[in-house]
């Protein structure tokens, strides 16, 4: 075929009309693949009981290596079946199910091995085909607890959380689904949980069956040395501290001691009229191996805190809220918690728009409840709630461009980790912000009853209801406002926007309110020298936020500088090692003595910096001196803050 010819049947597609005709197949082909729905082979889950009932096995008795080991029998029918590892864990409200510490998965039916395929859009899913005949899948696998620090293992305790150990069947609400579970501990242990036992074979015991949701909400404080104690109320449910601890002398309390945890539960209920559990057990580890710890659940808590909680009492005040705080979230956060956290599985995303309830009212209420129980005397209280409002007064400019239901944002949008500018970036802010926002509330609530009612009141009403019932109540928004009109009428929607919907929110009129003031002088209180000298705070051990506007480590590291503060503006920046001070050696009595006599003058504070592998001087401009939070009485107002940790009864 001669060219003309060819051109007469098809037309000449020159070399730049071949790219364009090129380009266009692949922005088709792209079109096409963007048209590609990409969801999830996942069963959404229904309101209906699964059949038959799952039987969980956990061995845990390799602290040498630090591997739970795990057996679960499924029931199951012929057909693809869709196992969740759960993903939304609650009271973390985040997606941080720690699902890259699974390994070693394999299925089985009638003895033969079954083949299973991971969903390409959920990692948290896996799919497995169940032959005809077979009436039972078979699961194996193992957790693999952290080896780098922060253990869940050791040689003398662990903690074991179901939701780390198990898998569960798509396609269904948990609270339907059956499970009977049983753990074998090292030789000798013993051990604490919600659950009960229903048997026990040497060093494994078998326990009730429950519904899974209340199998995750049941974990277990295990170890060699372990006590039980009784903190049961009077004539109230049976309340357990069931400690484990790195030697047994660390298990000892004195009388004083006792009677201060024994009063906790004793506040709590008179505080709430009410409990939602029929029995409940703090998870107490006390132990400088196993991973300091903080979570909620239903009818029991879990908290480590180091080995000196009780031998070193006078100088370790300030995780002494812990308690109280997760014994709170039995009432806010479990039995009542926002509609949108109350999901149908540990699959469906949460939403965390109402934290500033669930985590800022319980942090307000552990602050309390450990005044009143005794866990503090009224000035480590005080002092406590000092350094939180020097925060929101000077180190929290974030809010600036944030607002406080914004922060609820942060489990899922940082997962909780280490953030280059906090005070700008802000971080979970929820908690004690919250927390601020609620002592405005207590005042304000004092003051349009004429001291008759208070947040009290308001705790009655809103957790107090269905004694004795721990089915969980859901609340909105609009919740909150009813109820908190029905202590005292007033704008509290107007009030609540103001503070957690709306940026610069006014977080200190509260004390004022209250019958105190923030001030700061040049000497730290006892609670925050013993703060900033405390093992877990290494992280922010020297603390000049409202000075000089740093914190650092241990080894003079920056981990965070208040944005437009001085050493800001000097051109400080997070990761920078301090090496000299006014051409001194670096130590955090040289940077005081720098900052010291830097008051009142034109002189510098001098800072000799060593950052990514070069080093550089900066002079910062500042000339008022340390400074250190303390609340004071404004005299001739009501003391509305000693009133509200007044023990009751």
């Amino acid at each position: 075929m001669s060219f003309a010819r060819r051109a007469a049947v098809a037309p000449v597609i020159r070399p730049r009309t071949r790219l364009a005709a090129a380009l266009g197949l692949v922005l088709l082909a792209s079109t096409a693949a963007a048209q590609v729905v990409r969801k999830a082979e996942v069963p959404p889950p229904q309101d209906v009981a699964y059949p038959g009932q799952i039987a969980l096995a956990v061995d845990a008795s390799d602290t040498t290596q630090g591997i739970f080991r795990v057996h679960e029998s499924i029931p199951v029918q012929a057909g693809k079946v869709t196992l969740l590892y759960p993903e939304w864990i609650p009271g973390a409200h985040s997606p941080s199910g720690p699902i890259a510490q699974l390994a070693g998965l394999k299925f089985t039916a009638g003895g033969q091995p079954l083949a299973w395929k991971r969903d390409p859009y959920d990692v948290y899913a896996f799919h497995v085909d169940v032959p005809a005949g077979a009436t039972t899948l078979e699961a194996d696998f193992q957790y693999l607890s952290s080896r780098g620090g922060g253990f869940q293992m050791t040689d003398k305790m662990l903690m074991l959380d179901w939701d780390q150990m198990s898998l569960y069947p798509a396609g269904y609400y948990t609270h339907g689904i059956q499970v009977q579970p049983r753990v074998t501990l090292p030789a000798g242990w013993q051990f604490g949980s919600a659950l009960r036992a229903a048997s026990k074979d040497g060093a494994t015991t078998v326990f009730n069956p429950v519904p899974y949701n209340t199998l995750v909400d049941s974990p277990i404080y295990a170890g060699l040395h372990f006590k039980q104690v009784d903190l049961t109320p009077k004539g109230g449910a049976p309340v357990m501290l069931d400690i484990v601890a790195d030697d047994a002398k660390d298990l000892e309390m004195t009388p004083e001691q006792l009677a201060a945890h024994k009063a906790l539960p004793e506040q709590a209920t008179r505080l709430f009229g009410s409990h939602h559990y029929d029995h409940y057990d703090f998870l107490f580890s006390l132990s400088d191996q196993l991973a300091g710890n903080g979570l909620e659940h239903h009818q029991s808590s879990e908290n480590g805190l180091d080995t000196n909680y009780f031998s070193g009492w006078k100088d370790n005040p300030t995780d002494r809220d812990l308690l109280a705080h997760e014994f709170t979230h039995s009432w806010n956060g479990k039995f009542r918690r926002g509609a949108d956290l109350a999901t149908p599985n540990f699959s469906e995303p949460m939403g965390d728009s109402l934290l500033w309830v669930y985590e800022g009212a319980t942090q307000y209420w552990g602050f309390v409840l450990t005044a009143r129980s005794g866990l503090w005397t009224p000035q480590q209280f005080r002092d406590a709630l000092a350094m939180v409002a020097a925060n929101y007064d000077r180190n929290r400019v974030g809010f600036n461009w944030r607002t406080l239901e914004d922060t609820t944002n942060d489990p899922t949008a940082a997962h909780r980790a280490p953030l280059p500018y906090r005070s700008w970036q802000m971080s979970e802010e929820y908690y004690s912000a919250g927390q601020m926002v609620w002592l405005q509330i207590d005042a304000r609530l004092r003051a349009l009853t004429s001291g008759k009612k208070s947040l009290d009141d308001f705790a009655k009403a809103f957790f107090g209801v269905d004694d004795g019932s721990y089915v969980t109540h859901p609340y909105t928004f609009e919740d909150v406002l009813a109820a908190l009109d029905g202590v005292a009428h007033d704008d509290w929607a107007g009030f609540l926007k103001a503070h957690v919907q709306t940026v610069q929110p006014s977080l200190l009129d509260g004390l004022a309110a209250s019958g105190w003031k923030l001030v700061y002088t040049d000497t730290p209180s006892e609670y925050e020298a013993q703060y900033n000298s405390h093992p877990q705070s290494a992280r922010h051990r020297y603390n000049f936020a409202w000075s000089i506007g740093l914190t650092m480590n241990d080894d003079g590291t920056v981990n965070d500088v208040r944005w437009d503060g001085p050493a800001f503006k000097a051109g400080v920046s997070t990761g920078a090692k301090l090496v000299a001070v006014d051409g001194h050696e670096y130590s955090a009595d040289a940077l005081k003595q720098a900052i010291t006599e830097s008051k009142g003058t034109s002189k510098p504070v001098t800072l000799l910096l060593q950052f990514q592998g070069s080093m550089r001087t900066v002079q910062v401009d500042y000339h008022d001196g340390l400074q250190y939070p303390h609340l004071v009485r404004v005299e001739g107002t009501p003391d509305y803050l000693s009133e509200s940790i007044k023990k009751k009864g």
